[in-house]
């Protein structure tokens, strides 16, 4: 499906095309994107928000309308939404009694939507959040962000929309799904890799007769890669294990049977009876059987098992009706009747004029940036999903714009560009760093001081670890950004650009960049892959490394570490 996308503004193009044709039932915002569902059910008082990166469709949007959300925030593929669209999506959404969040637990959707409530909450808008975590391949202690949230979505966003039409309160609807998703498991495995909308080419590579066990919905690699059993076997392994994480509770059970994009329907159709027969010989009643593509990671060849153990009336909320796309067909229409334009808005006014600071770090940055995206690209398959030197281009170049038409300065610029446009994990933490940095510019457009710089990294630092939780040696821009900021703070105060300070700093980033290759990492989505991530250095710590070698080149020409050659990051 990748070989077709748009040019540009897929995404968007994708959003008004499924309000196209569910005329009446969606109406799109253009910017910041977000979808909204037209009729809502009277009796409800709280609003249920979701969203994550697109290439997962019908994931959220398929449930979007009575009996499921009230507005949906798709990001780019594979990559978070921003908050300012879960922020806003939300407050145009919200009900009598405040919004619930549905968020799947990936770095980029957590941190994002935690800053879209705390928005909220400012506002005066009562918010709360269910997060979803049922991937058990990612069960590990060793890893600090705990198990990714996949197809459980599904069924955590059916069921409380059934029961928000019901009136349910939002203390009422987030106990509910809490309680759904500690009931609820899956596990998911593939055959072949998704095709990068990038390189237009499958994003890893498998060996005939072999599958990779505990694939991720952005397309990241299985824990591990086994030979390829028997179907029957395959379910019966998969049963097991989920069986083994589940925990105790009732005999019932929903079993949700997922395609992950190019699993056709007879393939999904024949695991089901397989699935329904195990859970059946192991004394459980799977009273809801499911099957179909609900959770899909582009066209990744493979498919996903999710078990929910049903409390009374769970299974009367997920039979209860709906009006959404992933139910309904397109609504007929009346005998020469046209069907009605997709309604847009756009919000949000642009940015107020700025005048000095320094817009040759931009510039060099995006020109850097430029020169490297392709191989960050292929280090972020090696580790995740692919989408980083895309997102990090993509932020810069919408900083670019934004200096051009306001005359913002560069580094506010890129601030701005990354928290307010750019989702996934690294556009606010990168925002993050920006919006220090900015504050270390002098007004007058002049070099900054050694002292200011050095405060604006750490500050910076600080700010990421508050809202990441990451630390050195977990393998994240962190890696890269800590000895940069330590480097400049051991400097003197009054130590002039001339002794290099900022080439000191530029190098301590480089080394500690290269040295994430040795870690195994411990957050970010390269936590996932395990022993996989062994050997490549974290795409994230190295855009952190190249910051500072644009900072140096600037202000320290003669003695700034430089790129070997153009576009030159080593790919293992």
């Amino acid at each position: 499906m990748s070989h077709f996308l748009p040019e540009t503004d897929a995404v968007l193009t994708a959003a008004r095309g499924l309000a196209l044709a569910h005329s009446g039932l969606i109406e799109v915002n253009s910017s910041p994107l977000y979808l909204r569902a037209r009729d809502a059910d009277p009796a409800r008082t709280v609003a249920l928000v979701s969203g994550g990166g697109s290439g997962h469709e019908p994931l959220h949007t398929g449930l979007l309308g009575r009996g499921g959300l009230d507005a949906v925030c798709p990001g780019e593929i594979f990559a978070s939404p921003h908050n300012r669209q879960i922020y806003e999506a939300s407050a145009a959404a919200a009900k009598s009694d405040g919004v619930l969040h549905i968020v799947k637990n990936y770095t980029g959707d957590v941190i994002n939507f935690q800053i879209a409530a705390e928005r909220l909450r400012h506002d005066g808008i009562p918010v709360a959040t269910v997060l979803v975590d049922d991937d058990l391949a990612t069960d590990s202690a060793d890893s600090a962000t705990g198990r990714r949230g996949t197809a459980a979505t599904v069924v955590v966003e059916k069921l409380l929309g059934a029961a928000a039409d019901r009136g349910a309160t939002l203390e009422e609807l987030a106990d509910l799904g809490r309680r759904v998703v500690a009931r609820s498991r899956s596990i998911a495995v593939a055959a072949r890799a998704q095709t990068s909308p990038t390189t237009v080419s499958p994003a890893f590579a498998l060996e005939q007769g072999t599958l990779d066990y505990g694939v991720g919905i952005h397309g990241e690699r299985g824990t591990r890669t086994i030979a390829r059993p028997a179907t029957g076997d395959l379910v019966r392994r998969m049963t097991d294990d989920l069986l083994d994480a589940l925990p105790d509770g009732p005999d019932e059970v929903l079993a949700l049977v997922n395609g992950l994009g190019a699993t056709t329907e007879l393939e999904l159709n024949a695991i089901a009876v397989l699935l329904s027969d195990e859970l059946t010989a192991r004394g459980l009643r799977p009273v809801l059987v499911v099957p179909g593509t609900f959770t899909a990671a582009l066209d990744m060849a493979g498919f996903s098992l999710t078990l929910t153990r049903l409390e009374d009336g769970w299974a009367d909320l997920w039979t209860a009706p709906t009006r959404t796309p992933l139910v309904l067909p397109r609504p007929s229409l009346a005998p020469g009747e046209s069907v009605p334009p997709v309604p847009t808005s756009a919000s949000s006014p642009a940015p107020a004029p700025r005048t000095g600071g320094d817009r040759a770090l931009l510039d060099r940055y995006a020109l850097t940036v430029t020169q490297v995206r392709d191989n960050l690209t292929k280090l972020d398959q090696l580790v995740g999903d692919g989408d980083f030197g895309d997102n990090l281009a993509g932020g810069v170049r919408r900083a670019v714009k934004l200096a051009d038409e306001t005359g913002v300065d560069g580094t506010t610029a890129l601030a701005e560009a990354f928290l307010n446009d750019v989702g996934g994990t690294s556009g606010p933490l990168f925002g993050l760093l920006f919006q220090h940095l900015a504050a270390a510019s002098p007004a007058d457009g002049g070099a900054p001081s050694v002292a200011a710089l050095a405060e604006a990294a750490a500050a910076g630092h600080a700010a990421i670890h508050r809202v990441g939780g990451a630390v050195p040696g977990d393998c994240t821009l962190v890696d890269a950004l800590a000895p940069a900021a330590a480097s400049l703070a051991a400097a003197r105060a009054d130590t002039p650009l001339t002794e290099a300070p900022l080439t000191d700093a530029a190098q301590a980033a480089i080394r500690g960049a290269l040295a994430t290759a040795s870690l195994r990492p411990r957050r970010g989505r390269a936590s996932y892959v395990g022993d996989h991530a062994l050997g490549v250095p974290d795409p994230g710590a190295l855009a952190v490394a190249l910051l500072f070698m644009a900072l140096a080149d600037i202000h320290e020409p003669a003695t700034a570490p430089r790129l070997p050659a153009p576009g030159h990051i080593t790919v293992p």
